[in-house]
């Protein structure tokens, strides 16, 4: 039951943030998950993580240059395997237990019953502290959460040849909005008292669900083609306290985000010859996106003092049509025993609020110095169009002469992002088990994309910077042994953008004016960032590990121009399976997080785009018991 942004955090270059959120190299966001090779559409995202583990039989990250049949995010590509109906008929039912009341439970079915074979999970759970707490304290005040998952991923062998799968998930999670003791309300109400703020009661909700059909089939002379359609709607609900709100914010505004996009992908692997070996294919998706918000506010002058005490009523609702199409080409070409060159293109347009086309050329080669070294090189050009659901539609003259009045009435359409993408590194074996690996990159970027938490509600609205550059180096080992597993990475990097180009009413003159005139950093950008861990297999039934993550902390201040102190957590657990007779096999798991119970701020609520202080949850115990059947 190992969340998925925890298995992430062990790759080379990822940093933390809070409510599960991971900056690969430098980039908020711009993750692309991939299922049995099928891209699943982006969430809205918030608080809750749509995807589980539960399902997931291998997980890999790619990064760098990447071949052409990689669009749009490209950050970094998450590819998930799934379980499924390999193994006779059975599944697998977990409980977990364990602090600030977190109750769990996940219930696994596979099974293969002639041509059919099925797979389903689902999990719920429940617990205090659904929100990374605004306070150092060990509990969080209203910080409930419950959420519900459902995956499942059905096969049908339609002949020597053709395969038929229908993969489909759903996702609903409830979050309190945890609040902050003795904190003093800005605003009057007339006639009403002023709220205790730890009574406050603002929540939100988060939903996704996708489908996807898959039909794959071996034409034979090693020709095979996979074609999928696919359909995602997610949406996200802030519920505000409308009091509680008006009289500490100014505004209370019911804020409703949802978008559904459906799709068509196609692609074909084409082994020419030995030598080699090509790639084609397209990707068609339109998505629908409705922005609702029902705000209530006061009169202002100046958008903070209020001028009158009666809040008044605005509703600002939009609708927004998102268009891709992308076509892909490369070869795979073994130009020598030693070296791999992975050479094509690709051709995307984008339709949003933007109309905008571009030719990307991929080019990057593999040597094989010896039996011990490995040498790479790539070169990408880069198009990544602005996240439909995230893009704000807010009517900025609506609110003028009101308390959510925003600082500017600029607001130029968001772009497509597009970056020189440069990588290069090694990976030697030192010896039998034991290997490292060193890796360089460099972004030269424009149209840059960044996001923040502009509103009140909690959700991320996306924004261009005119200029932007990402570059740093990874160092990373791992070890296998009989019995021993370990490995540990270590990442600099420096993620620096200037000038904003689109969302500029979510900031003040002051800081357009030094933005528009010096580098600043990105709000997620992490000078140092590393991972650890080991893995030790005591028997064939017990097993005891240990990982910690470090960093030198995300930005803080004005601009950006300051970041918080550096952390590092440890984590360990162990797992033990034994037999209960006339039961059978039980597995029993013990998880401590936060061994060492260190305190420390993931945000402090400065910087650009950023919402209310975060901090790592404290010391916690989790105790888990799965029964096979």
């Amino acid at each position: 039951m190992t969340p998925l942004s925890t298995v992430l955090l062990q790759a080379p270059g990822v940093a933390q943030d809070s409510n599960g959120q991971l900056h690969v190299r430098g980039d908020h966001g711009n993750l692309q998950y991939r299922i049995n090779g099928v891209v699943i559409p982006e969430s809205i995202g918030g608080f809750g993580q749509t995807l589980d583990t539960h399902f997931a039989d291998q997980i890999k990250v790619l990064t760098g240059a990447l071949p052409a049949q990689y669009g749009y995010r490209t950050a970094g590509v998450v590819d998930i395997q799934t379980k499924g109906g390999e193994t006779e008929t059975g599944g697998e039912l977990s409980l977990l237990g364990g602090s600030n009341q977190h109750r769990e439970a996940s219930l696994e079915l596979e099974g293969t019953v002639g041509a059919f074979s099925y797979f389903l999970t689902g999990s719920m759970m429940r617990n205090s502290l659904g929100i990374a707490n605004p306070t150092p304290q060990r509990s969080a005040l209203h910080d409930e959460t419950d959420q519900g998952k459902l995956f499942g991923h059905l096969t049908w062998i339609a002949g020597r040849n053709d395969r038929l799968s229908l993969m489909f998930s759903n996702s609903n999670a409830n979050f309190q909005i945890p609040n902050q003791a003795d904190q003093a309300a800005e605003y009057e109400v007339q006639g009403q008292a002023a709220k205790d703020s730890a009574l406050l009661d603002s929540r939100q909700n988060e939903r996704t669900d996708f489908q996807v059909l898959t039909y794959q089939h071996n034409a034979g002379n090693d020709l095979n083609i996979q074609a999928s359609l696919f359909r995602r709607s997610t949406q996200v609900h802030y519920a505000p306290d409308q009091l509680g709100d008006l009289q500490f914010l100014g505004v209370a505004s019911d804020v409703k985000r949802r978008n559904l996009a459906t799709g068509l992908q196609i692609d074909g692997a084409w082994k020419v010859s030995a030598k080699h070996h090509v790639r084609s294919g397209l990707s068609v998706q339109q998505e629908n996106v409705q922005v609702g918000n029902d705000a209530w506010v006061f009169s202002s002058d100046d958008g903070q003092t209020q001028n009158s005490t009666q809040p008044f009523n605005i509703v600002d609702n939009n609708t927004l049509t998102g268009k891709l199409f992308g076509i892909y080409l490369q070869d795979e070409w073994q130009a020598t025993k030693d070296l791999i060159i992975n050479y094509g293109a690709r051709w995307d347009r984008a339709d949003t609020v933007v109309n905008e086309t571009q030719f990307s050329p991929r080019l990057g080669a593999v040597y094989q110095l010896n039996e011990s070294t490995r040498v790479h090189l790539g070169y990408a050009r880069y198009f990544t169009p602005p996240p439909t659901e995230k893009i704000d539609t807010t009517s900025v003259s609506k609110f003028q002469g009101t308390t959510n009045a925003l600082p500017s009435d600029a607001n130029t359409a968001v772009k497509s992002e597009r970056s020189h993408y440069f990588d290069m590194g090694f990976e030697h074996e030192l010896s039998k088990g034991l290997t490292v690996g060193v890796d360089a990159y460099y972004r030269s970027i424009r149209h840059l994309h960044d996001e923040g938490q502009f509103g009140k509600a909690l959700i991320y609205s996306a924004f261009n910077l005119a200029e932007g550059r990402i570059y740093g180096i990874e160092l990373s080992t791992a070890y296998r042994a009989k019995n021993w597993s370990a490995y540990a990475n270590i990442a600099l990097a420096s993620a620096q953008g200037k000038g904003i180009e689109s969302g500029q009413f979510n900031f003040d003159d002051e800081e357009l004016d030094y933005i528009a005139k010096n580098w600043v950093h990105l709000d997620h950008d992490q000078s140092l960032s590393g991972a650890m861990g080991a893995s030790y297999r005591i028997n064939s039934d017990t097993n005891l590990s240990t990982n910690a993550a470090f960093g030198s902390g995300l930005r803080r201040g004005f601009a950006n121009t300051e970041h918080l102190p550096f952390y590092v957590q440890w984590d360990v657990s162990g797992t033990h399976s034994f037999n209960v007779a006339s039961l059978g096999p039980f597995e029993a798991r013990l998880s401590l997080i936060n061994l060492f119970d260190r305190v420390y701020q993931i945000r402090d609520g400065s910087g650009i785009g950023v919402g209310a202080p975060q901090y790592a949850p404290r010391r916690s115990l989790f105790v888990g018991l799965s029964k096979s059947f």
